[in-house]
């Protein structure tokens, strides 16, 4: 089976900058972010079990996920982030593992902010981290997400990255608003 490849970094570092480089290049990229939010949508065990332990107003009248309350009860307390990813992140891992069944033959990349918290650090052969000057990633998401600094602070807090294992291969990208992105990915994907 060819390599599976996270691109990881925290919010506003520019993970998606180089999902859709690869994308654009023709491989496959795997959202995590966005698949977690389809899942949890279309899971009802998931909705159910995110009203009984992070808050009974994270899920609407209608059975949707009220994803701002839910994201502002998450990022303001810890241990409620961690139960809303214990909660997700099994459903997640199954579900990269049968995409990659799916494309056996050719380099998969899994794009998620929290590989190592998730456990989708066990996953993978290589690890390419996205890195930015904090200054330059809470510009960012305040413009994208329409939310307040202080907000954007308590995301990246929450995301905070544990230092790799010693036997992972691990490489930066610099998406520093100066350093072009694009040559940094084309170089990692000659190595070969």
């Amino acid at each position: 089976m060819k390599p599976l490849i996270a691109i990881a970094g925290g919010i506003g570092c520019g993970k998606s900058v180089v999902s859709h480089i690869l994308s654009a290049l023709g491989y496959q990229v795997y959202d995590s972010d966005s698949r977690a939010k389809k899942l949890m949508d279309n899971d009802d065990a998931i909705k159910q079990a995110i009203a009984r332990q992070i808050s009974p107003d994270a899920i609407t009248s209608a059975g949707q996920i009220d994803r701002k309350h839910l994201a502002a009860v998450v990022f303001a307390n810890k241990e409620k982030l961690q139960q809303l990813n214990s909660i997700v992140h099994g459903a997640v891992k199954r579900d990269i593992a049968a995409w990659r069944e799916r494309h056996p033959a050719e380099p998969l990349w899994v794009e998620s902010a929290i590989i190592y918290e998730s456990g989708i650090s066990e996953m993978v052969d290589e690890v390419w981290e996205v890195t930015a000057p904090e200054d330059i990633r809470i510009n960012r998401v305040v413009k994208r997400n329409g939310i307040s600094p202080r907000e954007v602070r308590l995301r990246i807090a929450a995301q905070a990255v544990p230092v790799a294992s010693p036997h992972e291969k691990v490489f930066t990208i610099l998406n520093d608003d100066v350093q072009p992105v694009l040559p940094q990915v084309l170089n990692l994907l000659s190595r070969g």
